[in-house]
């Protein structure tokens, strides 16, 4: 075994990148490496960890900015934007599962207690995960990937209630959980009063100010998470509750998006500690106990998920090849799950076998639904007839793409004096436009009909994934240096953008390497000043010889 925190920590990272590295050969989440790793590691096999208490500290850091930037996306405009069909898919489905889950469970020999905890666990799905997917297959803005997105945020809200009551009521050995109960809700209540106030009249103007100095913006972000998840857990909440509402503070800002991408890698990082702590602690007696109770639920999510699913979108006139694509979203728990389990687990309610059967339905779920999503289309083809009895027939036809979806024509990035006179112009073309621009007061400027505004920066690699490539018609960078170019031409690249691209070049070096792609229409601001100057003058030659 390796001595000290830092050696054991080193090797684990290392485990974890080419663990990691055989898990996106086999195109699967890194969710299932990270379990794989902890289980690698743990005393069934190689017996690494034994710095329980600095991973656990990492854990702990990584599930709470996790649960910050699930605030930070928590976007209930998506929610309205795909009308009531997430809030009845996601609430019917939470349900269905829930209860029809206890009794399997109770059937399996499970006690009251663990029963309600697994049920509820077997409820949430992975947005992190579904999201992933559905961008890289370029079904984000789908009328399928849209609905599910709708019914995934509608759970994330649903599974902070859940933790909510969890804590209030405490450990196994609460008198009065009641009393609990009321005392909490009330703390939250003042808790939740306080943010809101700073949220509104304190933290725009800071992260304003902030936002002058990206790595300014990104330690405020950070200590604004850890900072609120600390108050919480000082207040009895749990720390998770105090990290997701310091998100939803500042989910309303222009900054969102640009701070959240920011922090994305940061969560990776750390979060992989609470997969790999969550690992280490399945020994393989309990893998071999839980195996078939792991199963039998796994197969009842992977089935009876999308089931439900199909039912409600099938009434609510939904065609059966959307209905079945959104469904699939279901067809795994969440690390959400882990995570609920684990709470209880530390406040005593559950035992370690809970946590072993949850966390192997998790690695059998999460596995294959994610080849069921990636192979979507091939599955639905050879279901289809079966899938028809879920169409309603006098309603199929009233529901299409349109519906819900807002294209852009064009997104401008930067809202600079080259930018400014691009947009001025499709401007007066009607075009309607989606502007990019990491300065918030030029943003301010050109805001007003049929032009929407983003504050990020598009030279983060990860931040394109958060722009709506498939409602677009063309990207126009007006951004004048050579780095954010390259890097926005190659995450469209990787998004596979079929649209217009239309990048800046001020030398001729930069002009020949964007050249090389065919795709792209290269802007010369330069080139095309001298041009236009040169043009304009009247022939010195001439008119210098006839006046000597």
């Amino acid at each position: 075994m390796l001595e000290g925190a830092f050696a054991q920590i080193a090797f684990i990272l290392l485990v974890a990148a080419l663990v990691g590295f055989f898990a996106k050969l086999a195109r699967q989440p890194l969710i299932v490496a990270y379990i794989f790793v902890g289980i690698l590691m743990g005393p069934s096999f190689l017996n690494a960890v034994s710095s329980t208490d600095e991973i656990e500290l990492l854990a702990k850091l990584g599930i709470a900015i996790l649960l910050f930037l699930v605030g930070l996306k928590l976007d209930v405009g998506l929610i309205k934007s795909t009308g009531l069909v997430a809030l009845l898919t996601g609430v019917g489905q939470v349900v269905f599962t829930s209860v029809i889950g206890f009794f399997i469970v109770i059937a399996l020999g499970f006690d009251f207690i663990p029963a309600l905890y697994i049920a509820v666990a077997l409820t949430f799905s992975s947005t992190i995960i579904i999201v992933k997917l559905l961008s890289d297959k370029r079904e984000l803005d789908q009328l399928h990937g849209r609905i599910a997105v709708g019914f995934l945020i509608v759970q994330d809200i649903l599974v902070i209630v859940a933790m909510v009551v969890i804590v209030s009521i405490g450990d196994a050995g609460n008198e009065a959980p009641a009393q609990s109960l009321w005392i909490t809700l009330v703390g939250s209540v003042a808790f939740l009063v306080v943010v809101a106030l700073l949220a509104k009249y304190v933290v725009p103007r800071l992260l304003e100010w902030l936002a002058r100095s990206q790595e300014l913006s990104l330690i405020f972000g950070v200590g604004w998470a850890m900072s609120l998840a600390g108050v919480s857990e000082i207040l009895g909440l749990s720390m998770e509750i105090g990290a997701f509402v310091a998100g939803v503070a500042l989910a309303t800002t222009p900054y969102r998006e640009s701070l959240g991408n920011r922090m994305i890698s940061l969560r990776d990082v750390l979060i992989l500690f609470f997969f790999i702590q969550l690992g280490s602690s399945l020994t393989f007696d309990d893998a071999v106990t839980q195996i078939w109770p792991a199963i039998a639920l796994s197969l009842f999510v992977l089935i009876g998920n999308p089931l439900i699913v199909m039912v409600i979108m099938g009434l609510m006139g939904y065609r059966s090849r959307v209905s079945f694509k959104a469904g699939l979203a279901v067809a795994q728990i969440s690390e959400f799950s882990l995570i609920l389990v684990a709470l209880g687990f530390a406040l005593g309610q559950v035992d370690q076998s809970v946590l072993s059967l949850v966390t192997l339905v998790g690695i059998i779920t999460i596995t294959l639904s994610t080849y069921f999503i990636l192979y979507s289309d091939q599955l639905y083809e050879r279901l289809a007839p079966a899938l028809r009895i879920f169409e309603k027939p006098d309603a199929i036809e009233t529901i299409t793409d349109e519906d819900i979806s807002h294209p852009y024509d064009a997104i401008i990035v930067g809202a600079g004096r080259l930018g400014s006179g691009v947009i001025k112009g499709l401007r007066k073309k009607g075009s309607r436009l989606l502007v990019v621009d990491m300065d918030p007061q030029a943003l301010k400027a050109i805001k007003g009909k049929n032009v929407d505004t983003l504050y990020g920066d598009v030279g983060e690699p990860d931040f394109a994934s958060s722009l709506p490539l498939n409602e677009t018609k063309a990207v126009i960078c007006t951004a004048n240096d050579r780095a954010t170019n390259m890097v926005l031409l190659d995450a469209l690249s990787r998004f596979d953008f079929q649209g217009h691209i239309c990048l800046t070049a001020m030398d001729d070096s930069t002009s020949a390497v964007l050249s090389e792609d065919p795709r792209v229409t290269i802007i010369k601001p330069l080139k095309m000043a001298a041009e236009t100057i040169v043009d304009n003058l009247p022939d010195l030659r001439g008119n210098s010889s006839s006046g000597s």
